[in-house]
């Protein structure tokens, strides 16, 4: 939010793939539980919402890839999740949030560009944006 770092931990478990008729777009139900870590910014401090809260956040929804296996871009993957959490502040600032996931999934290893807002639906929306580095386990 605004350029102030914070520290932001995710788990994610990304469930069985289901191929979406002969089109070549599969889907996969994907869920995830995250903390992020609330902020010192005392311009803030004087509002409804400030930026100090910490927040725990449970998202369920689906992943998106597109391609067979063999294909270059059959790792970047798309996934939007509806979202519940606790905490408000200036950038998460309802109890529901939607969280859309732009991303490469390796083997082991993926490097995502997330995203976290309310669609407007309540103010401030100022969202949360974040780079996230991933490491991959089968269970």
């Amino acid at each position: 939010m605004d350029s102030s770092a914070v520290n932001t931990l995710f788990v994610e478990s990304v469930l069985n793939e289901y191929r979406i008729g002969g089109s070549g777009l599969s889907w996969s139900p994907d869920v995830s539980l995250g903390w992020l870590d609330g902020r010192d910014i005392a311009s803030f401090d004087r509002n409804r919402y400030s930026t100090r809260d910490q927040v725990w956040l449970v998202a369920g929804g689906a992943r998106f890839r597109y391609g067979d296996a063999g294909d270059w871009y059959r790792s970047l993957f798309f996934s939007f999740q509806p979202a519940l959490h606790t905490g408000r502040t200036q950038a998460l600032s309802s109890p529901y949030e939607f969280v859309s996931t732009l991303g490469w999934q390796g083997r082991r290893f993926s490097v995502q560009i997330r995203h976290i807002s309310n669609g407007d639906l309540h103010s401030p929306n100022r969202g949360e944006t974040m780079a996230l580095l991933g490491m991959g386990f089968d269970l």
